[in-house]
């Protein structure tokens, strides 16, 4: 199997990325949304991220950047942005059912050859593995944010994945610039979010018992570990959508935090890094 044309469903924070890092590495790339509003403002993220290419890499010829750019084509027809894709890595909101519902309709206008990934952070691929109509074509790639510099790739089948399409998705996931991880068994939260989502709850769970504020629950963080970042920093990065989304699912406490986020965060823009203001606020 040979993967030349990448599809990737949805554009925000780490679809984004995705786009732009494969773009990067020479492959054809579409970008999908579900309107122009989005797409447009995919454009301004992958505009942003050529800049932190250049500082955040070494000895990247601006060229370069713009030949990645000219590698992504944009489209709001799902049909016509499959049609050639030998890939498809979906990165829609971790949304069990919006996400069955995304593969039922990609099932129907995929090409046969098509490869389908998913890029959730906490389903399991058994769980959506029916809705693609192609199981054995189907798994998990899992990216961390920042992807340039965090350059892990976490490769998941399901018992139904055929070792084939694990194989070449750990190739491609090289081809990208990417370390691959091969996950053995289905495991919620793979590796990096076994040991990241735990550590995360532990620090809203100070904030939401009102131990601490979050620049004194990172500050302690960085001082006692040596580590370059926070938990709040953290959930700054990954998007405060994506975190209440995930909280919204998991223990009483986490729920509380997630209706903090709600309350205090998203309902008034304040997404995090992508919005220039969250937990913290950044330069836009």
């Amino acid at each position: 199997m040979t993967i030349k044309n990448v599809t990737v469903l949805g554009t925000g924070v780490l679809g984004s990325q995705i786009i732009f890092q494969t773009a990067f590495k020479g492959f054809n790339v579409t970008a999908y949304d579900i309107d122009d509003a989005s797409l447009d403002k995919a454009r301004q993220t992958i505009a942003g991220l050529a800049h932190r290419y250049l500082e955040d890499l070494k000895d990247i010829p601006p060229a370069s950047l713009d030949a990645a750019a000219g590698r992504i084509t944009w489209s709001t027809s799902l049909a016509a942005a499959v049609k050639d894709a030998d890939l498809v890595i979906e990165a829609v909101p971790e949304q069990i059912e919006l996400k069955r519902k995304v593969y039922g309709e990609l099932g129907r206008v995929a090409p046969p050859k098509t490869i389908f990934a998913s890029n959730a952070s906490t389903l399991l691929p058994s769980a959506l593995a029916d809705a693609t109509g192609r199981p054995d074509r189907f798994l998990a790639l899992h990216f961390a944010n920042e992807i340039w510099l965090h350059n892990i790739a976490e490769i998941m089948g399901h018992p139904g994945t055929d070792p084939v399409v694990f194989a070449t998705v750990v190739q491609f996931a090289r081809d990208i610039g990417m370390v691959p991880i091969e996950i053995h068994k289905e495991k919620a939260g793979y590796v990096l979010n076994s040991l990241l989502v735990p550590f995360l709850a532990a620090a809203s769970g100070l904030l939401i018992e009102g131990i601490a504020e979050p620049a004194a629950i990172d500050k302690t963080w960085r001082i006692g570990t040596g580590a370059p970042k926070g938990p709040f920093e953290i959930f700054d990065i990954v998007g405060l959508n994506t975190a209440y989304h995930i909280s919204l699912v998991g223990s009483p406490a986490q729920q509380r935090f997630a209706q903090y986020l709600k309350e205090n965060y998203i309902d008034k823009g304040k997404l995090g890094v992508e919005t220039g203001e969250g937990f913290y606020v950044y330069r836009k």
